[in-house]
């Protein structure tokens, strides 16, 4: 696997929710290319429980939607935004797990819309939750001009 650049870093007003670094109240995810996929290794904390020692399903849908933008934004390098999400809550997940791992790829392109699928696994690598997301991306120009996006590199 190869660490997947995050292309905003050091951009005044950054303050993503999902993957900005520096976002105290945020879940500050990395991403990693394996082939086909974009995974990442995320450490669930106390504070983003729902009931006792259970992650809140908001932030299951928070990490899974964050992981579909960064699919696209590595495979197609485009950004975008999503238009539609479906999650399937199948296990709970939960606060004091040593790790979870999301794991994402593409599954349809049709011009400016992407399928994604994504998944999330508990440490013991059992399958707890799962999104299908419809993602509308962005021409080039707007990914540049409005998004401050160039491209999506991962480190040698």
């Amino acid at each position: 696997m190869k660490k997947i650049i995050n292309p905003w870093t050091g951009i005044e007003g950054y303050n993503c929710f999902g993957c900005a670094p520096t976002n105290e109240a945020g879940v500050k995810m990395e991403f990693y290319e394996d082939g086909g996929e974009v995974v990442c290794i995320w450490k669930p904390r106390p504070e983003y429980q729902g009931w006792i020692d259970t992650l809140h399903g908001g932030i299951q849908a928070v990490l899974l939607d964050e992981i579909c933008a960064w699919v696209t934004l590595r495979k197609l390098q485009a950004t975008g935004v999503t238009s539609r999400m479906e999650t399937r809550y199948m296990k709970p997940v939960m606060t004091t797990e040593d790790h979870v791992t999301l794991r994402a790829h593409i599954v349809e392109v049709r011009r400016n819309i992407v399928i994604v699928e994504a998944c999330l696994y508990n440490s013991g690598d059992e399958l707890c939750t799962k999104a299908l997301c419809t993602y509308f991306t962005f021409s080039r120009e707007k990914s540049k001009n409005e998004m401050h996006f160039s491209s999506c590199d991962i480190e040698e």
